[in-house]
């Protein structure tokens, strides 16, 4: 009686293991498998510093910047008597980092260094301070990031997505703002800057760009 009863069961186990099988390789071709940058962009989510960056910059980051951009010599004297008062009035601090400040530069571009940085002399800044003004090719700090308080390490997952938005951040200023400026060509003319710098060196103010306009 058990040997007939396991025989005639046989063809059901049979079937039954086939279509596991089946089901699993029907399984296997269906689904896509993601790599590397591939699973970044297909993770419902998933945050882009690049989508952040492009959403942002114009619409309201330079903006703001344009908007509270002071005349740098003003700033300038600010620091110099007191720049803890300078970063009260005319910065914005975040966290423990040196004030950054919106300004406005007009003067006389000089030759462009190595690093594409233009020399602008100005009348009213004090002579040993420098005004340099990022051209590119490299946009390097976190200026443009940092210059309206509005972009703030606790809207971020992770220290690296706060610091990729500031990278994009500068990557909009190379191809909204310097993508059609000659920095070679600058040298002798007038320019009129507005733009952003953090106080990190007191003699020199590096300047990220947000609106550059050449006086021929």
């Amino acid at each position: 009686m058990s040997t007939r009863k396991s025989t005639a069961n046989r063809p059901g186990r049979l079937i039954g293991i086939g279509a596991i099988l089946v089901l699993l390789v029907l399984m296997f071709f269906s689904t896509k498998i993601f790599t590397g940058s591939q699973a970044t962009q297909a993770a419902p989510g998933a945050f882009s510093p690049q989508g952040f960056a492009q959403e942002k910059y114009e619409s309201e980051i330079a903006p703001d910047i344009v908007k509270r951009a002071t005349d740098i010599a003003t700033v300038s004297k600010a620091i110099k008597a007191d720049a803890g008062a300078a970063a009260k009035q005319y910065g914005v601090v975040s966290g423990t980092s040196p004030a950054v400040y919106s300004v406005k530069v007009t003067g006389i571009a000089g030759a462009p260094d190595a690093n594409g940085l233009v020399p602008v002399k100005i009348d009213g800044v004090p002579a040993d301070i420098k005004v340099l003004v990022q051209m590119g090719p490299a946009v390097n700090g976190t200026a443009i990031r940092d210059a309206t308080g509005k972009v703030d390490f606790s809207q971020f997952k992770n220290q690296i997505d706060y610091q990729n938005v500031g990278a994009e951040l500068n990557n909009q200023v190379k191809k909204l703002v310097l993508a059609n400026v000659d920095a070679k060509a600058l040298e002798g003319k007038t320019v009129s800057v507005i733009g952003a710098f953090q106080l990190i060196n007191p003699a020199a103010y590096i300047v990220t760009p947000v609106k550059v306009d050449v006086t021929k």
